[in-house]
């Protein structure tokens, strides 16, 4: 009876449990796939299949071949929408990134009761509408708003701060800004600040520590925050709209001028195909210059 009830078998071999077979087997196997296959079907459902469309639109719409693509780039027009919508983009995310790095920073060195109220600053925009805190700037921007009402105490102003590239970089970087202070503050406070220590010990006045070592270790958050609020950037549709000028409109108002105001999808398809292969060209680029620079760091230790 206890060689029966032991785990091991009278022959000194461990005993194992029976595998299971059948339905319940398979189910065993393969239930951690089961688990996201309704997320699947709802990602496959509401944009891959609508996504997939308007791919397809641009080379079959309205008739097959690339005459939408010979229209975008025979137009000097499209190319220069397509250069001001990555210039915007990247000038929202270099401006992201000089305001979000200190402030990050702060949150790792303040108090945790200061350290939440930063953070709540931070997620406070998300608590509000996206055309609420837009038409909250175009109120604040405007010829005789708040900011050039202030700026004339001063004998300063009024600037034209709507109808403009200035008012969208202003309402682009408030909304973007959390994408870029989160990745930050996230690898920011997994560094070893006694490496800081350390290095003063040695010599290093704070600021080339900070430079030579913390900056440095930071960067997969400059890497991350800053991915996210570049390619976010160039879809921005409301915000150029409402803060912005016809004049200096980006890709996602001539995709919304063909496909709404003159139904031809397959010109919009184009503009989006064009922007798709741009942003995988200029990441896949990035991201070659990154890891070439890792290999020729570590073959010069």
């Amino acid at each position: 009876m206890a060689a029966l009830l032991s785990p091991v078998a009278p022959g000194g071999q461990a005993r194992t449990a029976p595998a299971p077979s059948g339905r319940s087997g398979w189910l065993a196997r393969h239930w951690p796939f089961l688990l996201i296959v309704p997320a699947l079907l709802v990602l496959l459902a509401v944009f891959v299949y609508p996504v997939a469309q308007t791919f397809v639109s641009a080379f079959t719409t309205p008739n097959p071949g690339m005459e939408n693509f010979s229209w975008f780039f025979g137009s000097s027009a499209n190319v220069a929408v397509l250069t001001r919508t990555f210039s915007t983009a990247l000038w929202s995310t270099l401006i992201c990134l000089a305001l979000a790095y200190p402030y990050a920073y702060l949150m790792t060195v303040a108090s945790p009761r200061a350290r939440a109220a930063l953070l709540l600053i931070v997620m406070l925009p998300f608590w509000t509408s996206l055309m609420v805190r837009t038409f909250a700037w175009l109120v604040l921007l405007q010829d005789t708003g708040v900011i050039n009402g202030f700026l004339g105490l001063f004998g300063v102003g009024p600037f034209g701060l709507v109808r403009s590239q200035v008012g969208v970089l202003v309402g682009m970087v408030q909304i973007l800004m959390p994408f870029m202070v989160l990745p930050l503050y996230s690898v920011m406070s997994g560094i070893d600040r006694r490496l800081l220590t350390a290095a003063q010990s040695l010599g290093a006045r704070p600021i080339v520590a900070l430079a030579r070592i913390f900056v440095p270790l930071s960067l997969p958050g400059v890497a991350a925050g800053s991915t996210m609020v570049f390619i976010t950037s160039l879809g921005f549709y409301v915000t150029p709209a409402l803060l912005g000028s016809p004049s200096e409109a980006l890709i996602s108002q001539f995709m919304y001028t063909q496909v709404s105001g003159m139904l031809m999808w397959g010109r919009g398809g184009a503009m989006a195909v064009v922007l798709f292969a741009t942003t995988l060209l200029l990441m896949g680029l990035l991201g070659l210059a990154m890891r070439a620079g890792r290999r020729r760091k570590v073959g010069a230790r």
